[in-house]
Protein backbone atom coordinates (compact mmCIF):
# COMPACT_ATOMS: atom_id res chain seq x y z
CA UNK A 1 0.00 0.00 0.00
CA UNK A 2 1.45 3.28 -0.88
CA UNK A 3 2.64 5.93 1.72
CA UNK A 4 0.25 8.61 2.43
CA UNK A 5 2.06 12.07 1.33
CA UNK A 6 2.07 13.46 4.72
CA UNK A 7 3.62 10.23 6.14
CA UNK A 8 6.71 10.44 3.58
CA UNK A 9 9.87 11.10 5.32
CA UNK A 10 11.00 14.48 3.27
CA UNK A 11 7.58 15.91 4.49
CA UNK A 12 9.06 14.94 8.60
CA UNK A 13 12.29 16.56 7.45
CA UNK A 14 10.86 19.78 5.78
CA UNK A 15 8.59 20.47 8.60
CA UNK A 16 11.45 20.07 11.28
CA UNK A 17 13.77 22.70 9.29
CA UNK A 18 10.57 25.35 9.16
CA UNK A 19 9.86 24.69 13.03
CA UNK A 20 13.93 25.30 13.51
CA UNK A 21 13.68 28.28 11.48
CA UNK A 22 10.66 29.72 13.08
CA UNK A 23 11.94 28.78 17.31
CA UNK A 24 15.68 30.62 15.69
CA UNK A 25 14.31 33.83 14.33
CA UNK A 26 11.82 34.64 17.63
CA UNK A 27 14.65 37.08 18.79
CA UNK A 28 14.64 39.09 15.75
CA UNK A 29 10.84 39.10 15.45
CA UNK A 30 10.33 40.62 19.23
CA UNK A 31 12.95 43.14 18.71
CA UNK A 32 11.44 46.20 18.45
CA UNK A 33 12.79 49.29 16.93
CA UNK A 34 15.04 52.22 18.86
CA UNK A 35 14.19 55.32 19.67
CA UNK A 36 11.72 54.90 16.69
CA UNK A 37 14.49 53.45 14.57
CA UNK A 38 14.35 50.29 13.08
CA UNK A 39 18.37 49.78 13.74
CA UNK A 40 19.55 46.37 15.40
CA UNK A 41 20.82 46.13 18.92
CA UNK A 42 24.57 46.23 19.58
CA UNK A 43 25.02 42.61 20.11
CA UNK A 44 23.37 42.09 16.97
CA UNK A 45 25.98 44.18 15.00
CA UNK A 46 29.41 42.18 15.75
CA UNK A 47 31.32 41.34 12.96
CA UNK A 48 30.83 37.56 13.80
CA UNK A 49 27.49 37.50 14.90
CA UNK A 50 25.96 35.40 12.60
CA UNK A 51 28.34 32.72 12.74
CA UNK A 52 28.06 32.56 16.54
CA UNK A 53 24.14 32.86 16.89
CA UNK A 54 24.30 29.87 14.34
CA UNK A 55 26.81 27.85 16.21
CA UNK A 56 24.85 28.12 19.22
CA UNK A 57 21.48 27.03 17.39
CA UNK A 58 23.05 24.11 16.04
CA UNK A 59 24.23 22.98 19.93
CA UNK A 60 21.09 23.12 20.76
CA UNK A 61 19.37 21.10 17.96
CA UNK A 62 21.90 18.78 18.74
CA UNK A 63 20.84 18.81 22.02
CA UNK A 64 17.08 18.24 21.11
CA UNK A 65 17.73 15.49 19.10
CA UNK A 66 20.54 13.86 21.30
CA UNK A 67 18.23 13.66 24.41
CA UNK A 68 15.13 12.24 22.14
CA UNK A 69 17.13 9.91 19.98
CA UNK A 70 19.34 8.33 22.18
CA UNK A 71 19.02 9.46 26.10
CA UNK A 72 15.45 9.23 26.41
CA UNK A 73 15.66 5.82 24.69
CA UNK A 74 18.78 4.39 26.17
CA UNK A 75 17.98 5.53 30.09
CA UNK A 76 14.59 6.69 30.61
CA UNK A 77 12.30 4.07 28.81
CA UNK A 78 14.87 1.61 30.72
CA UNK A 79 14.13 3.46 33.87
CA UNK A 80 17.90 4.35 34.65
CA UNK A 81 16.82 7.96 36.07
CA UNK A 82 19.89 8.15 37.80
CA UNK A 83 21.81 8.00 34.62
CA UNK A 84 19.16 9.90 32.83
CA UNK A 85 19.69 12.84 35.12
CA UNK A 86 23.31 12.24 35.49
CA UNK A 87 23.80 12.45 31.30
CA UNK A 88 21.97 15.64 31.09
CA UNK A 89 24.09 17.53 34.52
CA UNK A 90 27.19 16.70 32.44
CA UNK A 91 26.05 17.77 29.11
CA UNK A 92 24.61 21.26 30.66
CA UNK A 93 28.20 21.76 32.36
CA UNK A 94 29.64 21.17 29.21
CA UNK A 95 27.23 23.47 26.73
CA UNK A 96 27.65 25.93 29.59
CA UNK A 97 31.82 26.06 29.21
CA UNK A 98 31.54 26.06 25.51
CA UNK A 99 29.28 29.26 25.49
CA UNK A 100 30.90 30.84 27.97
CA UNK A 101 34.28 30.29 25.66
CA UNK A 102 32.20 32.06 22.34
CA UNK A 103 30.83 34.79 24.81
CA UNK A 104 34.49 35.95 25.46
CA UNK A 105 35.50 35.59 22.12
CA UNK A 106 33.08 37.57 20.92
CA UNK A 107 33.42 40.35 23.62
CA UNK A 108 36.29 40.22 25.64
CA UNK A 109 35.86 43.64 27.40
CA UNK A 110 33.13 42.85 28.56
CA UNK A 111 32.10 42.26 32.57
CA UNK A 112 30.95 38.40 33.16
CA UNK A 113 28.69 37.01 35.36
CA UNK A 114 28.86 33.33 36.09
CA UNK A 115 25.53 33.38 37.71
CA UNK A 116 23.54 35.32 35.01
CA UNK A 117 25.24 32.91 32.09
CA UNK A 118 24.35 29.50 34.13
CA UNK A 119 20.91 30.68 34.83
CA UNK A 120 20.33 32.08 31.08
CA UNK A 121 21.85 28.75 30.25
CA UNK A 122 19.66 26.48 32.34
CA UNK A 123 16.44 27.97 31.46
CA UNK A 124 17.05 27.61 27.50
CA UNK A 125 18.70 24.39 28.54
CA UNK A 126 15.21 23.12 30.41
CA UNK A 127 13.15 24.64 27.18
CA UNK A 128 15.08 22.20 25.10
CA UNK A 129 15.05 19.33 27.58
CA UNK A 130 11.55 19.07 28.16
CA UNK A 131 10.67 19.38 24.58
CA UNK A 132 12.51 16.84 23.35
CA UNK A 133 11.18 14.46 25.52
CA UNK A 134 7.74 15.51 25.53
CA UNK A 135 8.37 14.86 21.70
CA UNK A 136 10.38 11.58 21.77
CA UNK A 137 7.70 10.40 24.07
CA UNK A 138 4.47 11.46 22.16
CA UNK A 139 6.47 10.36 18.71
CA UNK A 140 6.95 6.93 20.04
CA UNK A 141 3.53 6.49 21.81
CA UNK A 142 1.82 7.18 18.64
CA UNK A 143 3.94 4.55 16.49
CA UNK A 144 3.40 1.95 18.82
CA UNK A 145 -0.38 2.29 19.20
CA UNK A 146 0.08 2.63 14.99
CA UNK A 147 2.07 -0.52 15.07
CA UNK A 148 -0.49 -1.95 17.60
CA UNK A 149 -3.38 -1.28 15.14
CA UNK A 150 -1.68 -2.74 12.41
CA UNK A 151 -1.03 -5.69 14.13
CA UNK A 152 -4.87 -6.02 15.44
CA UNK A 153 -5.65 -5.73 12.11
CA UNK A 154 -3.63 -8.47 11.07
CA UNK A 155 -4.97 -10.73 13.45
CA UNK A 156 -8.54 -9.76 12.89
CA UNK A 157 -7.99 -10.63 9.02
CA UNK A 158 -6.24 -13.84 10.25
CA UNK A 159 -9.23 -14.66 12.41
CA UNK A 160 -11.77 -14.12 9.89
CA UNK A 161 -10.04 -16.00 7.50
CA UNK A 162 -10.09 -19.07 9.67
CA UNK A 163 -14.01 -18.26 10.86
CA UNK A 164 -14.59 -18.15 7.16
CA UNK A 165 -12.92 -21.67 6.31
CA UNK A 166 -14.18 -22.88 9.20
CA UNK A 167 -18.16 -22.65 7.27
CA UNK A 168 -16.99 -24.02 4.24
CA UNK A 169 -16.37 -27.64 4.92
CA UNK A 170 -19.61 -27.97 6.99
CA UNK A 171 -21.33 -26.49 3.67
CA UNK A 172 -19.65 -28.67 1.82
CA UNK A 173 -20.06 -32.01 3.72
CA UNK A 174 -24.25 -31.32 3.55
CA UNK A 175 -23.65 -30.84 -0.16
CA UNK A 176 -21.72 -33.36 -1.12
CA UNK A 177 -24.30 -35.79 0.99
CA UNK A 178 -26.93 -34.18 -1.41
CA UNK A 179 -24.74 -35.42 -4.17
CA UNK A 180 -24.14 -38.87 -3.15
CA UNK A 181 -28.16 -39.40 -2.80
CA UNK A 182 -28.77 -37.83 -6.17
CA UNK A 183 -26.59 -40.71 -7.14
CA UNK A 184 -27.81 -43.37 -5.49
CA UNK A 185 -31.12 -42.11 -6.75
CA UNK A 186 -29.80 -41.56 -10.51
CA UNK A 187 -31.70 -38.41 -10.60
CA UNK A 188 -31.73 -36.95 -13.70
CA UNK A 189 -30.92 -33.65 -11.95
CA UNK A 190 -27.63 -34.76 -10.82
CA UNK A 191 -25.70 -33.30 -13.90
CA UNK A 192 -27.56 -29.80 -13.54
CA UNK A 193 -27.12 -30.23 -9.52
CA UNK A 194 -23.39 -30.83 -10.49
CA UNK A 195 -23.11 -27.56 -12.64
CA UNK A 196 -24.65 -25.65 -9.43
CA UNK A 197 -22.23 -26.94 -7.24
CA UNK A 198 -19.49 -26.43 -9.66
CA UNK A 199 -20.71 -22.68 -9.79
CA UNK A 200 -20.94 -22.62 -5.77
CA UNK A 201 -17.67 -23.71 -5.46
CA UNK A 202 -16.39 -20.96 -8.09
CA UNK A 203 -17.64 -18.61 -5.77
CA UNK A 204 -16.33 -20.06 -2.54
CA UNK A 205 -12.71 -19.68 -4.42
CA UNK A 206 -12.75 -16.54 -5.86
CA UNK A 207 -15.39 -14.28 -4.44
CA UNK A 208 -15.26 -15.27 -0.79
CA UNK A 209 -11.46 -14.51 -0.69
CA UNK A 210 -12.43 -10.86 -1.09
CA UNK A 211 -13.68 -8.07 1.80
CA UNK A 212 -16.85 -7.67 0.02
CA UNK A 213 -19.02 -8.60 -2.32
CA UNK A 214 -21.92 -7.55 -4.22
CA UNK A 215 -25.34 -8.66 -2.21
CA UNK A 216 -26.97 -10.02 -5.45
CA UNK A 217 -23.77 -12.52 -5.87
CA UNK A 218 -24.11 -13.45 -2.41
CA UNK A 219 -28.07 -14.04 -2.98
CA UNK A 220 -27.30 -16.22 -6.36
CA UNK A 221 -25.19 -18.66 -3.95
CA UNK A 222 -27.75 -18.77 -1.46
CA UNK A 223 -30.54 -19.67 -3.72
CA UNK A 224 -28.37 -21.67 -5.31
CA UNK A 225 -27.69 -23.46 -2.04
CA UNK A 226 -31.53 -23.71 -1.44
CA UNK A 227 -32.24 -25.20 -5.05
CA UNK A 228 -29.85 -28.09 -4.04
CA UNK A 229 -31.48 -28.50 -0.41
CA UNK A 230 -34.67 -28.91 -2.48
CA UNK A 231 -33.85 -30.97 -4.86
CA UNK A 232 -32.60 -33.16 -1.84
CA UNK A 233 -35.57 -32.92 0.11
CA UNK A 234 -38.45 -32.98 -2.51
CA UNK A 235 -41.91 -33.40 -0.50
CA UNK A 236 -40.39 -34.29 2.43
CA UNK A 237 -39.76 -30.69 3.36
CA UNK A 238 -41.67 -27.24 2.74
CA UNK A 239 -39.51 -24.66 1.95
CA UNK A 240 -40.61 -20.79 1.75
CA UNK A 241 -38.39 -18.40 -0.10
CA UNK A 242 -39.31 -14.58 -0.07
CA UNK A 243 -36.49 -12.50 -1.53
CA UNK A 244 -37.43 -9.16 -2.80
CA UNK A 245 -35.61 -7.97 -5.42
CA UNK A 246 -33.51 -4.12 -4.69
CA UNK A 247 -32.28 -1.79 -7.42
CA UNK A 248 -29.19 -0.37 -4.96
CA UNK A 249 -25.47 -1.77 -5.43
CA UNK A 250 -24.97 -2.76 -1.83
CA UNK A 251 -22.52 -5.33 -0.36
CA UNK A 252 -21.85 -7.75 2.16
CA UNK A 253 -19.38 -10.23 4.23
CA UNK A 254 -19.42 -13.03 2.23
CA UNK A 255 -20.55 -16.54 3.29
CA UNK A 256 -22.52 -14.43 5.84
CA UNK A 257 -25.96 -15.43 5.03
CA UNK A 258 -25.29 -19.25 4.31
CA UNK A 259 -24.25 -20.96 7.91
CA UNK A 260 -28.49 -19.71 9.16
CA UNK A 261 -29.92 -21.90 6.53
CA UNK A 262 -27.80 -24.44 7.02
CA UNK A 263 -28.66 -24.59 10.08
CA UNK A 264 -31.78 -24.40 9.25
CA UNK A 265 -31.64 -27.42 7.20
CA UNK A 266 -29.53 -29.50 9.37
CA UNK A 267 -31.90 -29.07 12.75
CA UNK A 268 -34.85 -28.73 11.26
CA UNK A 269 -34.91 -31.51 8.83
CA UNK A 270 -35.25 -35.48 9.25
CA UNK A 271 -37.40 -36.80 12.19
CA UNK A 272 -39.51 -33.93 12.04
CA UNK A 273 -43.17 -34.00 10.97
CA UNK A 274 -44.35 -31.25 8.85
CA UNK A 275 -40.55 -29.94 8.74
CA UNK A 276 -40.98 -26.28 7.02
CA UNK A 277 -38.27 -24.00 6.35
CA UNK A 278 -39.10 -20.16 5.87
CA UNK A 279 -36.31 -17.43 4.48
CA UNK A 280 -36.81 -14.13 4.27
CA UNK A 281 -34.50 -11.83 2.73
CA UNK A 282 -35.24 -7.83 1.51
CA UNK A 283 -32.24 -4.70 1.30
CA UNK A 284 -33.49 -1.31 1.27
CA UNK A 285 -33.01 1.93 2.82
CA UNK A 286 -28.98 0.45 3.56
CA UNK A 287 -30.42 -2.10 5.97
CA UNK A 288 -30.42 -5.91 5.39
CA UNK A 289 -33.28 -7.88 7.20
CA UNK A 290 -32.80 -11.60 7.15
CA UNK A 291 -34.74 -14.34 8.65
CA UNK A 292 -34.77 -17.82 8.86
CA UNK A 293 -37.50 -20.23 10.33
CA UNK A 294 -37.66 -23.81 10.54
CA UNK A 295 -39.61 -26.65 12.73
CA UNK A 296 -38.00 -27.90 15.45
CA UNK A 297 -38.55 -30.86 17.98
CA UNK A 298 -37.49 -28.89 21.52
CA UNK A 299 -37.67 -32.65 22.81
CA UNK A 300 -35.54 -34.56 21.03
CA UNK A 301 -32.75 -36.35 22.03
CA UNK A 302 -31.13 -36.66 18.98
CA UNK A 303 -27.13 -36.32 19.38
CA UNK A 304 -25.54 -34.27 17.14
CA UNK A 305 -22.05 -34.64 15.00
CA UNK A 306 -19.24 -32.71 16.11
CA UNK A 307 -19.68 -30.42 13.56
CA UNK A 308 -23.09 -29.15 14.70
CA UNK A 309 -23.34 -25.37 15.65
CA UNK A 310 -20.08 -24.71 14.11
CA UNK A 311 -21.66 -22.23 11.31
CA UNK A 312 -23.96 -20.45 13.67
CA UNK A 313 -21.42 -20.02 16.13
CA UNK A 314 -19.08 -18.29 13.68
CA UNK A 315 -21.03 -16.14 11.98
CA UNK A 316 -22.01 -14.75 15.25
CA UNK A 317 -18.41 -13.85 16.02
CA UNK A 318 -18.32 -12.41 12.63
CA UNK A 319 -21.21 -10.26 13.00
CA UNK A 320 -19.24 -8.59 16.06
CA UNK A 321 -16.28 -8.50 14.49
CA UNK A 322 -17.20 -6.72 11.45
CA UNK A 323 -20.12 -4.90 12.34
CA UNK A 324 -20.29 -4.43 15.69
CA UNK A 325 -22.78 -2.09 16.68
CA UNK A 326 -24.25 -1.98 13.27
CA UNK A 327 -26.32 -4.84 13.24
CA UNK A 328 -29.08 -6.60 15.63
CA UNK A 329 -29.63 -10.45 15.63
CA UNK A 330 -32.39 -12.24 17.73
CA UNK A 331 -32.37 -15.96 17.92
CA UNK A 332 -35.48 -17.84 19.58
CA UNK A 333 -37.09 -21.08 20.05
CA UNK A 334 -41.00 -20.97 21.14
CA UNK A 335 -43.82 -22.98 20.02
CA UNK A 336 -41.59 -25.95 18.21
CA UNK A 337 -40.13 -22.87 15.76
CA UNK A 338 -36.44 -22.04 15.74
CA UNK A 339 -36.05 -18.29 14.51
CA UNK A 340 -33.27 -16.54 13.23
CA UNK A 341 -33.85 -12.52 12.91
CA UNK A 342 -30.66 -10.48 11.65
CA UNK A 343 -30.76 -6.36 10.56
CA UNK A 344 -27.66 -5.55 9.05
CA UNK A 345 -26.65 -2.06 8.29
CA UNK A 346 -25.36 -1.51 4.85
CA UNK A 347 -23.06 0.69 2.77
CA UNK A 348 -23.18 1.70 -0.87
Amino acid sequence: METPWYNRKWIGTALHIIVWLFVFSIPFLLQGPRDGKKEMPDWMQHPYFVISYIFRNLIWISIFYFNAKFLVPRYLYHKKNGSFIAAHVFTYFLVAIAFYFIQRAMYPQEIFSWRAHFIFNLLLYLFFFFSSTMYQLIGDRAETDKHNKEKETENLKTELSLLRSQVSPHFMFNVLNNMVALARKKSDVLEPSLIKLSSLMRYMLYEADEDKVQLEKEVEYLQSYIDLQKQRFGKNVQVNVHINAFDDQYEIEPMLLIPFVENAFKHGTGMIENAEITIDLKAQDRMLYFSVRNKYDPDSQEVKDKSSGIGLANVKRRLNLLYARHHEINISGKDAYFTVELKIKLNQ
